[in-house]
């Protein structure tokens, strides 16, 4: 396995006057790794990364390599709508340490799919580090199709997916298109035993942060051929999984992990905070699940 089966979409923490917890990052990044975290994705949506400057993405990837770097897989989001500065970024980070890159479809430019096979054929060309394409056409505007992903993965260091699609049939289309070492990453937690039993690798999951023992679990069972097993587990884990998604992720799972005890602090504009309704709701739910 190359990058691991569970990798959490680690959030970012900010203090009360929004600046970046470097600490509390740290603090972060050593209690996912201890409780189900194969690896750590940073700087990805839901670290809330079109908000942080150049400056504060290089030195969080510089404190997290320096804490946690010899203990876990840490990949960066390294990806944007702009090819010359995913190029710059994934240069750094390779510098930096990092073990692999996630490339996310650049965003509100919507090229086509020529231009996102140059896109990320260019960026991969710079690095040594293995790839992973982000799809999430959701918040992008832009799909990049089976047939994209197929020449893609072609190229020797492009070497998993992080399909948040929502659309099964289209991870289908992938596997039946890719090497069998070409690794597909739900980006869903919702979708994750589906995307397993088409033959995916595990998660890039938001969820992980409150509950990722269970969800390796979840995850080893169904390998082990324990399909019973795998599936009570995820309908268990269901509503949890629902309920990190009432709103724009991540107000939900970082006010979930402040009321857990982690770090977590403000959410950087435009993203608010979690409304009192909702937080009632999922202060219901985390008690449901014996988290506070």
């Amino acid at each position: 396995m190359g990058f691991g089966e569970v990798l959490t979409a680690m959030i970012t923490p900010f203090s009360d006057d929004l600046t970046v917890d470097y600490e509390g990052a740290v603090e972060l990044a050593e209690y996912l790794i201890n409780n189900g975290s194969d690896g750590l994705v940073v700087l990805g949506t839901t670290g809330e990364v079109p908000t942080l400057k150049v400056e504060e993405k290089i030195e969080l990837l510089e404190v997290i390599i320096n804490a946690v770097g010899d203990q876990t897989t840490i990949i960066a989001g390294t990806g944007s709508y702009s090819t010359q500065d995913s190029i710059e970024l994934t240069k750094k980070a390779e510098q930096i340490g990092v073990d692999g890159v996630m490339l996310v479809t650049p965003y509100y430019n919507k090229p086509p799919q020529d231009g996102l096979y140059e896109h990320f054929k260019s960026i991969a060309a710079v690095t040594s580090l293995p790839v992973m394409l982000y799809n999430v056409p959701g918040r992008t505007g832009r799909n990049i199709e089976p047939e994209t992903v197929a020449k893609l993965s072609e190229i020797d260091n492009i070497v998993a997916i992080k399909e948040a699609s929502g659309d099964v049939d289209q991870a289908i289309m992938i596997r039946r298109m890719t090497a069998d070492d070409f690794e597909i990453y739900s980006g869903e937690d919702i979708l994750t035993l589906p995307l397993l039993s088409i033959g995916g690798s595990g998660v890039v999951s938001v969820a992980a942060h409150l509950v990722g023992d269970q969800i390796k679990e979840m995850v080893t069972a169904f390998k082990a051929g324990k399909i019973e097993e795998a599936a009570q587990k995820n309908e268990e884990l269901n509503k949890l999984f629902k309920t990190m998604f009432t709103t724009t992720n991540p107000i939900p799972v970082k006010t979930a992990l402040a009321l857990i005890g982690q770090p977590a602090g403000r959410l950087r504009p435009p993203l608010n905070e979690l409304s009192n309704q909702l937080e009632v709701e999922l202060k219901e739910v985390l008690t449901e699940y014996n988290l506070i």
